[in-house]
């Protein structure tokens, strides 16, 4: 389970090469590439003459082909890989039509191999010395990676790194209509070891599940930064919600990105600045940054960018600066910047680096070096290099000036510490960086579809949605609308329909007065637009006036509309609440997210939207409340109690519930929603609705969302013997300390069984590979033991697992019993588990690798209807495998 299907393509041991030395001026760039370096493994060049029985073939093997021939002896070249034994291919090109692409791809697939391009400008994996690309000469080896669907940019970003002393693991040029994608690639660099830290540059999204499945694994276990093309969108002219027409694409990617645990940039120059700080190696744990400078100038710029862009100035503590102010010039300061003044030399500068790298109320650290008569812009370079491995927080450097400072930027880059010619840019690397941390937050969270609240009626609100949609309606009434609210347990004020003046005037009297009125038609989205909305109507008289002038307005303003009549409704007594809008948009490529923001009239022009994936969970519900501008009114506020910020969190939960289970939502605004110290009421509500493109399977797949829910559904309690029992249940990112501790607990010999090494504990990269997973792809049931006290903690007593494989019809299992709960029957339940969650996935076949010396294992097999058969190519196991 190891050892992933891009091996082949991306740590290959042997390559062929099919090119023309005679052909295109790409073909003979590769091949002048190729032959420049010395790769580590075997290496041959053939020609697609070759008979394929004789001669060359007859002695050729390899892992992966390298291909720059025209698309048609291309197509040849495809064949004879496969004949020698090649699973992967890179095929060098550009030009190549969605058509011929196509093709090629039916042939990879056809012969099993995984194919980089057509149009691509090929990879680059410096440690084994091979360079398959035609992106210039082979980077320097170091620990980022880059993967990019544009050429020019992979070209470029080489340029660039070799002189500033960048190197990388791994350089993927994937180009358009790429059978490899930058999803799969994503997958293999998350447990690659020589690749520490990912910059991505995207132009579009193919599959959102996919995607953001490998980027969520790739997040989890090393920093992954992203710059985005097309950036910028026109309105949507369609949208028939004030979300949707407020919400563009790319705020939808940037809301998929924070919950991936991945960072966003927005210009090449600030992925260039970021990689910087990447490949430098640096964690950082937090947003604080302090400015060490010499210059109050300078460094006040420095400060002013860290507020513009969101940071902290971070401080020396009071303790801190009492200790460092006497190793300082006279005219320093420490109440804000670390400013040195003018007379520092490099013995300062060492001095409030060290104290800046011990206080605990800073994450990172920005020198900032203004060139002065007496001072030695060289010494104080060197006071960084010495220090570099000393401090385990980001240590950045800017050197003011040009000519004088040029052999301290030398030194600077030589020590690998990011350098830059402004306080800006230097700021913002830092600012992009930090942003993993907080990411990171989000990326942890897995909430499940539905809540710890109340069960909502789901079907009941799907009766309402099928109902209108046999009557060919994509426009629900807000009387339909409140019913699908109201069955997921949302506040909503009550509503009745009047299609004359006199019911109007009778419900009105009925509910009493104050009474709203609105116009209720199928054709009109802003109601305010067309005087359609009329409220405090406080009389019986004002009641039938207000109908006869409403309708009269809607005639002459939208004569094509359609008018079902005018809803009337009691008049919210909050008292003063605040009006806030929540949301849900479909996204083209990511499919369905939720908005919140501030609401009433002028939701337009106040443009208040903050936005996220679903599915939420209470800590997701309070960080999208933050993140909108009308939060800051939510406390107490001019004379107004706090609003009842728990009410507000779970309406946003309830939201969350009807996207999941409700994959017919293509829209919805629900505005305004008043909010006030005592609740949250729901006071209009309008739905599009579409015929749902997904259904859920078994107990729910929930194809429709970007991120799959933890699926809660699975969860069982066992009983066990001796009166105690064990919760049967998904994994889930918190259990990283249990899941360690029974491997801690294994014996050696149960260890090497499950992972054929003496490891005594799984390394960071593994624990997070092995408990933030995407469920979608991939299933990890723990046994869970109850505690017997309050005293004793939860503990893991057994795991079963399994990853989808490539061809998504079958999958790999693993499976591992804590020693003391050996023959309990754990393992045979765990087991069964997990082959019915794989069976329910629509999985053909369930498959692992077992020691041949591991007769308990192998009779456990046998006793679930395995099949055991001989592994040809690992004669030290045995292949287990069963037909679902």
């Amino acid at each position: 389970m190891d050892r992933h299907y891009l091996t082949s393509l991306l740590s290959p041991q042997a390559i062929v090469v099919f090119a023309d030395e005679d052909g295109s001026g790409l073909a003979r760039t590769v091949l002048a590439a190729l032959k420049a370096q010395q790769f580590r493994g075997r290496v041959q060049f053939l020609g697609v003459e070759t008979s394929g029985t004789l001669g060359e073939l007859s002695q050729a093997q390899a892992d992966l082909a390298i291909i720059a021939l025209p698309p048609k002896d291309a197509s040849t070249a495809l064949g004879i890989a496969a004949r020698i034994g090649c699973r992967a291919a890179v095929m060098l090109g550009n030009g190549v039509s969605a058509h011929d692409a196509a093709s090629m791809q039916a042939i990879a697939r056809r012969e099993g191999l995984h194919m980089l391009g057509p149009n691509s400008l090929g990879l680059q994996r410096p440690h084994l010395q091979l360079n398959a690309s035609a992106a210039g000469p082979l980077a320097a080896p170091g620990p980022l990676a880059l993967v990019s669907q544009s050429g020019s940019l992979t070209a470029s970003m080489l340029d660039w790194a070799r002189d500033n002393a960048v190197g990388f693991s791994c350089v993927v040029a994937v180009g358009p209509h790429a059978a490899v994608d930058v999803p799969e690639v994503l997958d293999f660099l998350a447990s690659d070891a020589h690749t520490h830290s990912i910059v991505v540059h995207l132009e579009g999204i193919g599959n959102a599940r996919r995607f953001m499945s490998a980027l969520r694994s790739a997040a989890s276990a090393k920093p992954v930064i992203i710059l985005k093309a097309g950036r910028t969108s026109a309105g949507n002219e369609a949208a028939r919600t004030h979300s949707a027409a407020l919400v563009g694409a790319d705020a939808v990617f940037d809301a998929a990105l924070r919950r991936a645990g991945a960072v966003r940039v927005r210009s090449f120059v600030e992925l260039f600045s970021a990689a910087k700080c990447l490949a430098s190696r640096y964690r950082p744990v937090g947003r604080r940054l302090a400015v060490v400078t010499n210059g109050g100038g300078p460094g006040v710029l420095a400060a002013d960018w860290i507020g513009e862009i969101g940071l902290t100035l971070g401080k020396l503590s009071h303790e801190a600066a009492a200790a460092l102010q006497p190793q300082l010039p006279p005219h320093a300061s420490l109440s804000d910047l670390i400013d040195l003044s003018e007379d520092a030399l490099a013995p300062h500068f060492h001095a409030a680096i060290d104290a800046a790298s011990h206080d605990q109320a800073v994450d990172g650290i920005l020198v900032v070096y203004s060139p002065k008569p007496d001072s030695d812009a060289q010494a104080t370079a060197k006071v960084l290099a010495e220090m570099r491995r000393s401090v385990s927080k980001p240590l950045l450097a800017c050197w003011l000036g040009e000519t004088t400072v040029l052999s301290s930027r030398v030194i600077l880059k030589s020590a690998d510490i990011p350098t830059f010619r402004t306080p800006e840019p230097a700021v913002s690397a830092f600012g992009n960086i930090a942003a993993f941390y907080q990411n990171q937050q989000l990326l942890q969270q897995t909430p499940p579809p539905l809540t710890g609240l109340a069960a909502p009626d789901v079907e009941c609100a799907r009766l309402v949605i099928e109902s209108a949609l046999a009557e060919r309606r994509t426009v629900l009434t807000e009387m339909e609308s409140k019913a699908v609210l109201a069955a997921f347990h949302i506040p909503v004020t009550p509503t009745a329909q009047a299609r004359n003046a006199n019911e109007a005037m009778q419900l009105a009297s009925q509910m009493g007065f104050p009474v709203a009125m609105k116009i209720d038609s199928p054709d009109v989205s802003h109601k305010s637009d067309v005087q359609g909305v009329v409220l405090n109507v406080s009389s019986g008289v004002a009641v039938r006036e207000t109908f006869e002038t409403m309708m009269d307005n809607v005639k002459r303003l939208q004569p094509q509309a359609r008018i079902n009549g005018v809803t009337v409704q009691k008049m919210a007594s909050a008292q003063r609440g605040r009006e806030v809008a929540i949301g849900v948009v479909c996204d083209a490529a990511l499919g369905p997210v939720i908005t919140f923001g501030a609401g009433g009239t002028a939701v337009e022009l106040i443009h208040d939207q903050a936005i996220e994936l679903p599915p939420l969970n209470q800590f997701l519900a309070r960080r999208l409340i933050e993140r909108a501008r009308v939060a800051q009114t939510l406390g107490a506020w001019h004379g107004a109690a706090a609003v009842d910020m728990q009410a507000l969190e779970h309406l946003l939960l309830r939201v969350s519930e009807m996207v999941c289970e409700l994959p017919h939502l293509q829209e919805m605004d629900i505005n305004p929603v008043i909010v006030d110290a005592h609740g949250a009421v729901a006071v209009d509500a309008r739905m599009i609705i579409r015929r749902a493109q997904y259904e859920p399977l078994g107990s729910g797949h929930y194809q429709h969302l970007a991120i799959m829910p933890y699926p809660a559904y699975y969860r069982q309690t066992v009983p066990l013997a001796g009166d105690l029992e064990y919760t049967l249940r998904p994994i889930r990112p918190d259990d990283a300390e249990m899941l360690q501790e029974l491997v801690r607990g294994l014996s050696p010999e149960s260890r090497y069984f499950r992972f054929v090494s003496a490891r005594s504990e799984l390394t960071p990269g593994m624990l997070a590979r092995f408990t933030l997973i995407d469920y979608d792809r991939e299933m990890a049931l723990v046994a869970v033991l109850k505690p017997q006290g309050e005293s004793q903690p939860e503990r893991i007593i057994g795991v079963s697992r399994y990853i989808t494989s490539p061809d998504q019809q079958s999958c790999e299992f693993s499976l591992v019993v804590a020693d003391a709960f050996s023959g309990q029957g754990i393992g045979s339940r765990l087991m069964q588990a997990i082959i019915d969650v794989a069976r329910e996935r629509g999985l053909t076949e369930i498959y692992g690798l077992v020691l041949a010396h591991n007769p308990t294992m192998l009779k456990l097999m046998q006793a679930l209807g395995f099949s055991i058969q001989p592994c040809i190519e690992e004669p030290d196991f045995r292949l287990v495998k069963r037909e679902l």
